[in-house]
């Protein structure tokens, strides 16, 4: 069995996305549990808006919604519902994003799609569908936003360990926005990132057929 990993700059011919894009968004990245000072801007957590926005899911329906904590109070109101290993990665990033499930997302499904007008009382009227569709998809643009933050030049600290009940009463109460997932988000700091772990080999991952 050989190592698949492709030499630098060697397979270039192999992807549309330059070498330096594919260490930003992969090969280099790593998860970030030490953040400096310095503030995240609006125009950059705009912009990570802008480029997550355009990923694909299941019939457009797009569901996920992000809460972006930054001040001090929202902070300290956070941290009450995040777990204690976590606490002091997530008070050392300028922003934490909380990402979560709007459980009345059929509502805007007639605007985005509005080729199946179908699909919006199909999914109101049932319940098993609609969670399914919704579950997944949001967990699917979670994934999406981890690498917006990293095309947007900053340093990404995803988590779940945090007490969602208790984030969605304090910033959620009338139940509609269900968290689902917490991202620190910021420069890198000192201790940002650990040593990285090992990932399953082509050979172990993929079957042909």
């Amino acid at each position: 069995m050989t190592d698949s990993t492709l030499a630098p700059d060697s397979d270039q011919a192999l992807y549309a996305l330059s070498p330096e894009g594919r260490k930003l968004l992969f090969t280099e990245a790593k998860t970030a549990y030490d953040f400096s000072d310095k503030p995240v801007g609006d125009d950059r957590l705009r912009a990570i808006y802008e480029l997550f926005k355009w990923a694909p899911t299941s019939a457009n329906i797009n569901p996920l919604r992000i809460l972006y904590v930054r001040t001090e109070e929202g902070k300290q109101r956070l941290l009450t519902g995040v777990a204690q290993p976590n606490q002091e990665q997530t008070a050392s990033a300028p922003v934490t994003a909380v990402l979560a499930l709007d459980t009345g997302y059929p509502e805007y499904v007639p605007l985005l799609a509005p080729s199946n007008p179908q699909l919006r009382p199909m999914l109101e009227a049932n319940q098993e569908l609609r969670e399914s569709h919704g579950d997944f998809n949001s967990t699917l643009q979670a994934g999406y936003f981890v690498l917006a933050v990293r095309a947007a030049g900053l340093a990404a600290g995803p988590m779940k360990g945090f007490n969602a009940e208790a984030v969605d009463k304090e910033f959620f109460p009338d139940g509609r926005w269900r968290s689902i997932l917490l991202v620190n988000i910021g420069y890198p700091g000192a201790e940002a990132f650990r040593e990285r772990l090992p990932r399953p080999s082509y050979e172990q991952a993929v079957q042909l057929v």
